[in-house]
């Protein structure tokens, strides 16, 4: 078995890879400081063996460390391919796949990348480096390789065929772990059709070798000359039930949205403003939901701990009422298979009057965050909805992080959900940017119009109020709709 180093790029090493009838330049030294591989980087660190990452085995003592488990923790090694960027982010990409694993519940052995310019179209990682992470494989007792990317149904195939493990790349792990978070009825069908969606195109099957039905004679009932032969293959079969039960699921799950789109419109006609809290997985959006509203939600150090959105109300310090809702996490690569089967869930955020877009300071690359969680803002439809970011866990955040990220970010709200330090600057921020009410009204509701002043108590923002002999004396800043209702009670002065 080959010894495995850690090659990290130096000039002296990129200086040497270049070739000798090309000068090197002041720019091209700009470039390899700043980790943009050369050509002759690349060939380098291709003929350089599998790179191993230190740090990334999970250290158990106690196997009830790890969440969601089954009876035994499967062993695996991650292996990532990075072909753009630097090598820290690609190490900080297989970090992130460990926590994907350990919530998965395995037990994370060893961790490897390799450098290309491109995924080996076969086996994603060439033939000889699949026979060495073999060799890693035997070494660790591994029975699992989780792969850093979404790999085609012959890659899989091929790799498996070598390694001699099963294989399983970054969308199936994360769909794996929705399916043991699930809770709601709709949260697991929404998981059930993301699950077929993925496993339909890869379905394995030997052809007529397992027909269900078999040739005939003559008029014997399967379709006469010219059109005898195996029959339905059981891979047809497999299609034909996965599509019918996905066809079943949308169904299903059309009928939930419009229960979803019923309660959103009510809410519309009430004029009550929506926010919801979006962004990275495990970023605290749930911690920061129970310290604005107390709702209690589950809150866990664990990727993708909420699927099911919850919504509550709340109100700003000067009494307006507004929705809170928390959805489920984005993560870098989401599979586009969620995007479509969450899509009626997402919808409450392309749906909302603002975003708080939570971001983890304390994350070794926030800011990568901030533009994966965009991307899925913009495939949603939610890019135009006014967002408002805050940096959450700056009682852990790396000082100077924190400025880079204010740089970058004028608008940012620093909040701390675990001390609720800068909470109430957050509530304040909220109000704000919460659309204005339109009208202004001076009305004197009569006592048995009870329901009147309660909805400009939920509706609108209350600037004085009095209780006289001919009822509720308000003045106040209510929504259009609301005002047109209350004009038959209006009064001058």
């Amino acid at each position: 078995m080959n010894t495995f180093f850690d090659h990290g790029p130096t000039d002296s090493a990129a200086r040497g890879a270049w070739d000798g009838d090309r000068e090197y330049t002041a720019e091209d030294r700009a470039d390899t400081l700043a980790g943009v591989p050369e050509q002759g980087e690349l060939d380098l660190a291709e003929r350089h063996a599998l790179r191993r990452v230190e740090g990334l085995s999970t250290e158990l003592t106690d196997v009830t460390e790890v969440e969601y488990r089954s009876l035994r923790l499967e062993r695996v090694v991650l292996m990532g391919v990075w072909t753009s960027g630097t090598q820290v982010d690609a190490d900080n990409s297989l970090y992130e796949l460990k926590q994907l694993a350990e919530t998965a519940g395995a037990a994370v052995l060893e961790g490897v990348t390799q450098r290309r310019r491109k995924p080996d179209p076969a086996t994603y990682i060439g033939r000889g480096k699949a026979d060495e992470l073999r060799e890693i494989v035997e070494s660790t007792g591994a029975d699992t390789v989780i792969c850093d990317g979404e790999l085609a149904p012959s890659q899989l195939r091929q790799l498996e065929d070598v390694v001699k493990v099963k294989v399983i790349d970054r969308t199936a792990l994360i769909l794996d772990i929705f399916a043991q978070h699930a809770r709601s009825r709709e949260g697991k069908a929404q998981v059930e059709l993301a699950q077929l969606s993925y496993l339909l195109p890869r379905l394995r099957g030997w052809g007529s070798a397992l027909s269900r039905q078999g040739g005939g004679r003559a008029g014997g009932g399967n379709g006469g000359v010219g059109l005898r032969g195996p029959g339905e293959t059981k891979i047809e079969t497999d299609r034909r039930r996965i599509n019918a039960r996905m066809a079943k699921l949308r169904r299903q799950l059309a009928h939930m949205s419009t229960t979803r789109e019923v309660q959103r419109d009510q809410r519309q006609v009430r004029q009550v403003p929506a926010v919801s809290i979006a962004g990275y997985t495990n970023a605290g959006k749930s911690s920061l939901l129970n310290r604005l509203t107390n709702a209690g939600v589950l809150v866990e150090d664990a990727l993708f701990a909420t699927l099911d959105p919850t919504v509550r109300q709340a109100r700003t310090p000067d009494g307006r009422s507004f929705t809170l809702s928390d959805t489920v996490g984005f993560v870098r690569h989401l599979p586009h298979q969620l995007v479509e089967a969450f899509r009626s869930t997402l919808e409450e955020v392309a749906d909302s009057d603002l975003i708080l877009h939570v971001v983890d300071a304390s994350h070794p690359d926030p800011e990568q965050q901030l533009s994966a969680v965009r991307e899925v803002f913009a495939e949603i439809g939610a890019q135009d909805v006014p967002e408002l970011v805050v940096l959450n866990k700056t009682d852990a955040a790396d000082p100077l992080v924190l400025k880079q990220l204010k740089a970058k970010e004028p608008q940012a709200v620093e909040v701390s959900a675990r001390t609720g330090e800068g909470v109430d600057d957050l509530v304040a921020a909220v109000a704000a940017a919460l659309p204005t009410l339109d009208r202004e009204v001076r009305v004197v509701l009569p006592y048995e119009r009870g329901d009147l002043v309660s909805r400009v108590h939920a509706e609108g923002r209350i600037v004085d109020e009095d209780h006289t002999g001919e009822g509720t004396r308000l003045h106040a800043w209510v929504p259009e709709l609301l005002a047109g209702k209350l004009e038959e009670y209006a009064v001058v002065g």
